[in-house]
């Protein structure tokens, strides 16, 4: 009966050990030196993924060590163990019989008889998936601390009565204090007094469980008195169970924009106060001008009926000549203003074949008189937005133009096409006529009042207003040119969807 009850005693107990193993993932192993055998414990063999009927031997136990470190480093402790009969525990890679790599605990202690080590028993724990975690995480930990300390912008890690847990080097540069003074002050030290109570209802808040994070703009001061404006990004840290630690601010130095901004609003306020003047002036120019021109034009004409006698003299024409040219700037100055002066256009859809169309419809005549060649590429389905009368005019300028500036003795070849890109109808209008010298005149090119050729009919308007005309559609122009080979304009125009 004893005997019985001692073999369900040990039957208990290897129950027990087996399942504390399993449980635990971890396996015993044991070394005779006598018999220089090794036996592994089976759940030590299913850590290696060996076969439970594996018989081990101390060379091939040691070859499941990863090579390099681990390997070298199992091979000196047990070394050690045994020569010196110290006690090992450490945490190394070995290679299971399935080529997996495996994180382990290796515990080796020496069975010593007569001084010296006659066996050396251990144990043998898979650590691998908490191991792995654990670097993982500190690996996260790192990441997120080399984040902080080079963040472009300052950061730091404040408690809940205002102290300086951590701060990174971009806010000690914009405050001017080493992190060991910042440690020595709080949140409300380096604020400016005026400031001081923005963001303290966001704070309680925060602590209360209301909102998590919340950004202000507001004024600080640094080491040195001077006053920082910055924008402040708050968050509030919590632990597992939802308690609050502490919080993370990001303080992003604003100052320099703040200069900038309040520059860019002064001039903005001098660029208003001028376009007033200069809006007043096209007034001028679209009223009064004219005004005291029809005066002038009519004295003239009542001059010549009432008294015709002081017209028959050198002077006399000169003077016409003089209003008349009066008339025509009075009238080149006010087609430009009507451009500039106008606070609201009407955009509309235009299929720009059909301006075409009725542009070429206008000129006809002069198309056939100087036997012009035109060379049409318009898809009847482009669209453009725009002011129906600047698409006529933009048209109507670019066509006569290269028909006035055609070769002597040559009719005039003119393409147009059309392409898209993007936002843009870029409209080509390509001919072969004198050209420009652009290395020479292509900064003033659309310039009021410029002539790049001896024509009698050039004011030195035409690109002027119509570079004007597109620009207030949105658009705007480019230009190749080679003296004697011709011009290619390239007018961007809106895209209508």
């Amino acid at each position: 009966m004893t005997a019985l009850h001692i073999n369900n005693s040990k039957k208990t107990d290897s129950s027990l050990l087996n399942f504390i193993q399993e449980q635990a993932v971890i396996g015993t192993w044991e070394f005779d030196l006598e018999s220089n055998s090794l036996t592994w414990s089976n759940q030590t063999k299913l850590i290696h993924e060996v076969s439970l009927d594996y018989k081990p031997c101390i060379d091939t136990g040691i070859s499941f060590y990863k090579p390099g470190y681990s390997r070298t480093k199992i091979t000196e402790l047990f070394t050690n163990c045994v020569i010196n009969l110290e006690e090992y525990d450490v945490e190394l890679q070995i290679i299971t019989a399935t080529g997996k790599e495996k994180w382990v605990r290796a515990i080796g202690k020496p069975i010593i008889v007569n001084n010296e080590c006659v066996k050396i028993q251990g144990l043998f724990q898979d650590i691998d998936e908490k191991t792995r975690n654990s670097k993982a995480l500190a690996f996260k930990e790192e990441q997120l601390r080399l984040t902080f300390e080079n963040a472009l912008v300052g950061m730091a890690i404040v408690d809940f009565d205002g102290r300086w847990i951590d701060v990174n080097k971009s806010l000690c540069k914009i405050f001017g204090y080493s992190k060991a003074e910042f440690k020595k002050l709080t949140f409300l030290d380096l604020t400016h007094p005026e400031d001081s109570r923005i963001g303290h209802k966001a704070i309680i808040e925060m602590v209360n469980g209301k909102i998590n994070f919340f950004e202000t703009e507001k004024r600080y001061v640094s080491k040195s008195g001077k006053v920082i404006w910055a924008l402040l990004s708050t968050s509030i840290v919590k632990d597992d169970s939802g308690e609050p630690i502490h919080f993370v601010a990001q303080i992003n130095d604003l100052t320099q924009i703040k200069k900038s901004t309040n520059k860019i609003s002064k001039l903005l306020e001098t660029t208003e106060r001028q376009n007033k003047r200069l809006l007043n002036f096209a007034h001028i120019v679209s009223h009064n001008l004219r005004s005291h021109y029809s005066n002038l034009d009519m004295l003239l004409d009542i001059v010549k009926m009432d008294m015709p006698e002081t017209t028959k003299n050198e002077i006399f024409p000169l003077i016409e000549d003089a209003v008349k040219h009066l008339g025509e700037t009075v009238e080149n100055l006010n087609e430009v203003a009507s451009i500039n002066i106008k606070d609201e256009i009407n955009i509309e859809s235009i299929n720009l074949l059909d301006s075409f169309n009725k542009v070429f419809s206008s000129i006809n005549a002069l198309i056939l008189e100087e036997k012009t060649l035109i060379d049409i590429d318009i898809d009847s389905n482009i669209n453009v937005r725009g002011i129906p009368a600047y698409i006529d005019s933009i048209l109507l300028n670019f066509l006569t133009n290269a028909i006035k500036y055609k070769k002597p003795n040559e009719p005039a070849k003119i393409k147009l096409r059309t392409t898209v890109k993007k936002d843009y109808i870029i409209l080509e209008v390509k001919d072969c006529g004198l050209g420009i010298d652009l290395d020479k005149n292509g900064d003033k090119l659309f310039g009021m009042y410029k002539t790049f050729h001896n024509h009698e009919d050039s004011r030195g308007l035409g690109l002027f207003i119509t570079k004007n005309q597109v620009e207030a559609i949105g658009g705007k122009i480019k230009v190749k040119s080679k003296v004697n080979k011709g011009t290619s304009f390239y007018i961007y125009l809106r895209k209508d969807e």
